[in-house]
């Protein structure tokens, strides 16, 4: 596989995985003083900040040889978080109101982890492509 279908590949998952926050957490919240004027809710926007990161950062880190290491880093540190963070608020509105065991598994945030995991992967083939270049 080439270095430019890994990194295509990599942009592109990294860019979904940002929409899909962005579609989840919109960080435009109506008022709820005045339902008609949009607020910036700060908790949301952070939700955004890890696909954002990985989106610019991490795509912009692997372009290169040089810095695909770090890219490589910050894209596994991002999706350890992201995990853990995805499986706890997973968990807790589950268990709140009491899903049955199929809800645990088709309205969990398996597929968005499953995502982020293979962010990583990809950007893993990128970098043993860079080491053996």
């Amino acid at each position: 596989m080439s270095r430019k279908v890994l990194y295509t590949a990599l942009v592109l998952l990294a860019f979904s995985g940002f929409m899909l926050h962005y579609r989840i957490h919109f960080f435009m919240v109506p008022d709820p003083l005045n339902p008609e004027v949009l607020v910036f809710d700060s908790a949301r926007f952070l939700s955004n900040l890890f696909p954002l990161i990985d989106l610019i950062l991490v795509s912009a880190l692997f372009a290169s040889k040089r810095t695909a290491t770090y890219g490589y880093l910050l894209n596994g540190i991002i999706v350890i978080y992201g995990t853990v963070f995805m499986s706890h608020y997973s968990i807790a509105e589950l268990t709140a109101r009491s899903a049955p065991a199929v809800d645990w598994v088709f309205k969990s945030t398996i597929p968005d982890i499953g995502i982020a995991w293979a962010d990583f992967f990809t950007g893993k083939a990128l970098y043993d492509f860079y080491q053996r270049i």
